[in-house]
């Protein structure tokens, strides 16, 4: 797996992302030229986001939603783990595509070798596969996700 490690490549990441989201509204337009979406720009540091306590399986997390209805299709939101702290093993219907946007996390696919995602590191999981994680000290490990599926996250024994 590559790691984007310099700050330079972090940042032309995070535009390609925000035009690829930028992209995506323009399918919105109606055709009177009016949009019936506006679109968003958001970081971790934002003060008006609304950080919720994640399900009491994963203490130590809290989570805020950024684009999308927890029950529906198609969810974005931020993913907050504290430093030294493990996410135990669970699974979700919905295939996850993430971007670790600060700290350093560990994680391992059942049946795969443990990854070090640092800033910047795109990781991708498959849905239904089991996994675990644990953020290391390194500040809080602050995750990008993007699901297909409505969210769930089922505990597989301690």
């Amino acid at each position: 797996m590559h790691i984007i490690t310099n700050k330079y490549s972090l940042k032309i990441l995070l535009i390609a992302l925000l035009f690829l989201g930028y992209g995506t509204q323009a399918i919105a337009q109606k055709g009177d030229g009016t949009y019936s979406e506006l679109s968003i720009a958001k970081t971790i540091h934002d003060k008006d986001l609304k950080w919720n306590p994640a399900p009491d399986f994963f203490p130590g997390c809290t989570f805020t939603i950024l684009n999308g209805d927890i029950t529906k299709p198609n969810l974005d939101f931020f993913f907050k783990i504290e430093p030294n702290t493990e996410v135990i093993k669970h699974t979700h219907n919905s295939p996850e595509r993430m971007i670790l946007i600060s700290g350093e996390l560990e994680v391992t696919y059942e049946n795969e070798p443990t990854s070090l995602l640092k800033a910047g590191t795109y990781a991708y999981g498959p849905a239904g596969k089991p996994h675990k994680a644990k953020c290391l000290n390194k500040g809080p490990c602050v995750l990008f996700i993007a699901l297909v599926d409505p969210f769930n996250a089922i505990p597989i024994g301690k």
